[in-house]
């Protein structure tokens, strides 16, 4: 038995779903082996493309997606069922990863196929970044509820992948960038421990 070689992915997305999807698949016609988009900072930070504050920020540095109907624009023509699909997303990660989801199930994909990431981390964005949407513990509530999710319905989906380069960019020393990323798995695992616990009370009775 051989080993699988690594996925090859360009970290790509812009302007529109539909060019996004042009520029996809002809990555995928050239040898790439797989997808890693980057969204537009309304739709990191939920925004619809046609909101007021989205104004002068839509498809800059990243695809922007407000609703199915773009998710399924932006994979048209991809089989996800045979695709591993890398979402670099945080605050909005639950959403982001339901629409495309959804999208899969409208291609009539197993959700047991499906194969990817969320970076779905979100205490970076407190550290570094800011494209945070709701209060610190809200949003660790959904980043456990999101785990719990693809754990549940998408065994072969890494639903979350703790990211520290942007603390280094954020001026964090190396043995401090590795101090926070492994502070921030720590508290995402004893989050989401939490969730499960409070999610087998009603199973118990309790």
């Amino acid at each position: 038995m051989t080993d699988q070689p690594w996925l090859f992915r360009t970290y790509a997305g812009h302007s529109t779903a539909a060019e996004s999807n042009r520029l996809f698949r002809t990555n995928l016609s050239r040898g790439q082996t797989g997808l890693s988009v980057a969204f537009d900072l309304p739709t990191q930070t939920g925004y619809d493309s046609d909101h007021p504050l989205a104004r002068g920020e839509v498809g800059k540095v990243g695809v922007p997606i407000s609703h199915l109907g773009d998710m399924q624009t932006l994979f048209e023509g991809i089989p996800l069922a045979a695709m591993n699909t890398s979402m670099t997303i945080n605050a909005t990660a639950p959403w982001l990863l339901a629409l495309y989801v959804a999208a899969a199930d409208t291609q009539g994909a197993a959700r047991a196929q499906l194969q990817g990431t969320t970076q779905n981390d979100i205490i970076k964005e407190y550290l570094a970044r800011g494209t945070y949407v709701f209060p610190p513990q809200a949003s660790l509530r959904l980043t456990a509820d999101t785990i719990a999710f693809a754990t549940r319905e998408l065994p072969k989906f890494n639903p979350v992948n703790v990211c520290s380069y942007h603390l280094q960019e954020a001026g964090a020393t190396p043995v401090q960038e590795l101090a926070f990323a492994l502070a921030t798995a720590a508290l995402t695992s004893s989050t989401e421990a939490s969730a499960t616990w409070r999610a087998t009370l009603p199973v118990l009775g309790l």
